[in-house]
């Protein structure tokens, strides 16, 4: 199965205890493509601006992720300059530069738009229902969002939220569009609004997953709460929430199904997929990133955990 995954490629220059990297290959469509690419293949539709290294594009398709939607534009690519303290739950931004990813319009292409897998990722809702429009009969549609759009755009993302099935969304962002401080109670709201999945991410935390009601698992329960990945060394959390998205999404999409079994093991992938994005700077562990490393990481977590309940 393929996914269409709509959403930034950028230019990310990163600053953490561990070190600092400039100008690195980053976006949220990068980290989901490489991600989810160790499962399925997937094509990204994007903009780059001019000055965008002829290296990265090779990186791209060196994953296999297509790259018929990837527009390059006149004009300096997407930067995003940020720098973790030890508290690595958080980044500060010190500088964004939107350049030719403030015009953006994304337009799939003919070939992609019978896609039954679509992932929007973290921008306008309005341009994310215009995606969703183009694609013909998707069989699931996963978004992400964040608190500006929460804050200024709420009408049209309400109106996505009707639309899609899963959405990814951070404890603060639940928080916020659902108007509940208790995490249970605001996922329950957000599902209330037509997503029938939601993944709340918590960082070092873990994520909790919200099923949905008619495909609950045989002991009729509805969330499923895991921790992340005991990790001895965490150099750069960038892209972290992403990779998540990438490895649950091409998990589900490479094996076809959504119902709660699935689902449980495509998040449980997906923290998987965070561990290994955490390990190093940017893209640099999953660019090497094996399937057979990913599988025995799997392995161990689920013995950690979930005694292979997943």
């Amino acid at each position: 199965m393929s996914i269409v995954c709509v959403g930034s490629v950028a230019l990310d220059s990163v600053k953490t205890p561990s070190g600092e990297r400039g100008e690195a290959l980053g976006g949220a469509a990068t980290y989901f493509s490489a991600a989810a690419s160790l499962f399925t293949h997937v094509d990204i539709v994007a903009v780059v601006g001019e000055d965008f290294p002829r290296q990265h594009v090779d990186f791209l398709a060196s994953k296999g992720i297509g790259l018929e939607g990837l527009e390059r534009r006149p004009g300096r690519t997407f930067r995003w300059t940020g720098e973790y303290g030890f508290d690595l739950n958080e980044a500060k931004t010190l500088k964004t530069e939107l350049n030719v990813f403030e015009s953006f319009h994304p337009k799939v292409p003919a070939a992609l738009r019978k896609s039954e897998w679509l992932f929007l990722g973290n921008i306008d809702p309005r341009l994310q229902l215009d995606v969703l429009s183009q694609i013909e009969k998707p069989k699931l549609v996963a978004a992400d969002t964040m608190n500006y759009w929460i804050a200024g755009s709420l009408e049209p993302l309400k109106k996505l939220l009707a639309r899609i099935d899963l959405l990814f969304v951070n404890d603060s962002e639940a928080r916020q569009l659902s108007g509940e401080t208790n995490i249970v109670k605001a996922a329950l709201a957000i599902q209330a609004m037509g997503p029938r999945i939601v993944c709340i991410k918590r960082g070092e935390y873990g994520a909790m997953l919200f099923l949905p009601r008619e495909g609950q698992g045989r002991d009729g329960e509805q969330i499923f709460a895991l921790p992340s990945m005991p990790l001895a060394e965490v150099r750069d959390p960038t892209g972290a929430g992403d990779s998540f998205a990438g490895g649950f999404l091409g998990s589900l999409a490479a094996g076809g199904r959504t119902d709660a079994q699935a689902l449980r093991r495509s998040a449980v992938l997906g923290t998987v997929l965070a561990s290994f994005t955490v390990e190093q700077f940017g893209l640099e562990r999953l660019g090497s990133l094996t399937t057979a490393e990913v599988e025995e990481r799997f392995q161990i977590f689920s013995r950690l955990t979930w005694h292979g309940h997943v």
